[in-house]
């Protein structure tokens, strides 16, 4: 019988993406879809995959995708709101969740799967930035289990020799000496720095290597996405922060890399598409076709590999400071960057002032334990209207 798979954010690049792996699997099918407001794509996506149902974030979007699923004489139920997330993503027929919501607002919709037990398909990486163990020990506890779909994590998932440390409580991997994270540098590897202050959202959202949406494209051009990565890295692979390495690598080919103590170093290598760890999040533990194009690696060119300049990325210097400090620091770190970054698709702020809000939110933000999710959503809040006050300065 065919695997149920909610998509949370199916509109979005990799909500798209998933789409088309899943078009050829005939042992998977659409249980629900959900967006926030494209409800012109969704409906398109709810047309081809005749979802259960379609979840609407945004009530005012919701009046035209009812009107629109009523006229395309669709039996897909519109769902409304974000608790309409938590609902699909517990609900009792699912199997699969990919999770795919971009920033905090995936957190609710991301923790509901793993109380239930589910098999997550993790592609908001912010989920886990901001929940940290309490999202590693929901899964442990619920039974779940958890697929990093991140390219870099994927691929560290691929060279380990077992599951993920979290998914079934055993400690991390003794023989592990280190992992690396690659990084493609984005589109400003080689800018002067004194050009930076002029960086337009266009320039920073055109991707050399990935087809991302606009928040990760900024993110990737800063390297806030590195260091949201390692944050995350280390609660999925039970590692400090001390034990994860970061290197430039512009042709992202080799997505990452697993050290061993006996001097063994293990590497996944694809083209750079994200089908390929969707493909295999679906598959798991087997593999199938991802529609992605097969590796040749006598036409990828040279393959270049260097550490990162934190002059140029102080993001990424803000990222591994805060995985070392622990407690809500990563929470208050990925507040303070959607709402800096927000403002910089908006054109309030420049693109040297993000990483400048970010340091300034982390300096001026208390950091507690993190001890539950009421404590976590209230250090988001306050560092959000900290970040919107410092813009407003700006």
């Amino acid at each position: 019988m065919a695997r149920a798979l909610t998509i949370l954010g199916s509109t979005g690049s990799v909500g798209v993406s998933t789409l088309q792996v899943v078009q050829a699997d005939p042992n998977t099918r659409v249980f629900a879809l959900s967006a926030n407001d494209n409800v012109d794509l969704l409906l398109q996506q709810c047309e081809q995959h005749n979802p259960r149902y379609a979840v609407v974030v945004d009530e005012a979007a919701a009046e035209s995708m009812q009107v629109a699923l009523r006229q395309a004489d669709l039996d897909t139920e519109l769902l409304v709101g974000a608790d309409a997330l938590d609902s699909v993503a517990a609900h009792v027929d699912v199997d699969l969740v990919m999770a795919a919501i971009v920033g905090g607002a995936g957190l609710a919709s991301s923790m509901a799967a793993v109380q239930a037990g589910k098999q997550l398909l993790l592609a908001n990486k912010e989920s886990l930035v901001m929940s940290g163990q309490l999202f590693m020990d929901a899964a442990r506890d619920n039974g779940a289990t958890i697929l990093p779909i991140d390219s870099e994590h994927n691929a560290v998932f691929q060279c380990l020799p077992g599951s993920l440390p979290g998914n079934d409580g055993s400690a991390a991997n003794t023989d592990l000496d280190k992992i690396t994270l690659t990084a493609s540098g984005g589109p400003f590897l080689e800018l002067p720095l004194d050009q930076f202050s002029a960086i337009t959202p266009e320039q920073a959202c055109k991707h050399p290597r990935w087809s991302m949406g606009r928040k990760i494209s900024v993110d990737s051009a800063t390297m806030m996405n590195k260091g949201l990565e390692l944050i995350e890295a280390s609660f999925l692979f039970s590692l400090p922060a001390a034990s994860i390495d970061v290197l430039i690598h512009p042709q992202s080919i080799v997505h990452s890399l697993v050290h061993y103590r006996d001097g063994s170093v293990l590497a996944q290598m694809a083209n750079p598409d994200m089908r390929v760890p969707i493909a295999y999040g679906l598959a798991y533990p087997q593999r199938m076709e991802s529609g992605a194009a097969a590796l040749d690696l006598t036409k990828t060119g040279d393959l270049q590999f260097f550490e990162p300049d934190l002059q140029r990325f102080p993001c990424l210097r803000l990222g591994r400071e805060v995985a070392e400090q622990g407690g809500t620091a990563p929470v208050i770190l990925n507040a303070a960057n959607e709402e800096a970054v927000a403002a910089f698709l908006e054109g309030k702020i420049r693109f040297s002032d993000i990483a400048l809000i970010i340091e300034q939110v982390l300096s001026k933000t208390p950091c507690e334990a993190a001890l539950s999710l009421a404590i976590i959503r209230e250090v988001d809040k306050l560092a959000r209207n900290l970040a919107k006050e410092l813009i407003l300065k700006d």
